[in-house]
């Protein structure tokens, strides 16, 4: 096999792998899914955390959303791969619960995985349409 089969394949799985994260951890409500995906030493550049953040921080705060927004769902518009990164473009959409408005927001989330983890997350995002 050639070393650019090697890396597409990478690749492939790389995109793979993130999109299925989202499906999981989001549409699915499987918040445990964050024990697995998550490094330990994750880094979040980003809010709502910056900085060293647990994959237990992760899965609370996934629960948190679940039930403010039961009906939460990420639709996974784009996505592009290169190296050890993954970039997405991603519509949110979901139902507050208290108030019943809907709310959607969108941004670019990029990722960077490492022994088939994630270890690092830059976003940028739209506020929040209600």
């Amino acid at each position: 096999m050639e070393f650019g089969s090697i890396m597409e394949q990478t690749l492939e799985q790389n995109k793979t792998f993130i999109r299925n994260h989202f499906e999981e951890i989001v549409n699915r409500k499987n918040s445990a899914i964050a024990y697995q995906n998550f490094a330990p030493n994750f880094i979040d550049h980003e809010e709502p955390f910056v900085g060293l953040v647990s994959p237990e921080l992760v899965k609370q705060t996934m629960e948190k959303a679940y039930v403010k927004y039961p009906d939460l769902h990420v639709t996974v518009e784009d996505t592009i791969t290169e190296g050890d990164k993954v970039m997405v473009r991603c519509l949110w959409r979901g139902t507050d619960f208290s108030t019943g408005k809907k709310m959607e927001f969108k941004g670019f989330v990029l990722w960077r995985l490492a022994d088939g983890k994630l270890v690092e997350r830059w976003a940028t995002i739209t506020p929040p349409i209600r």
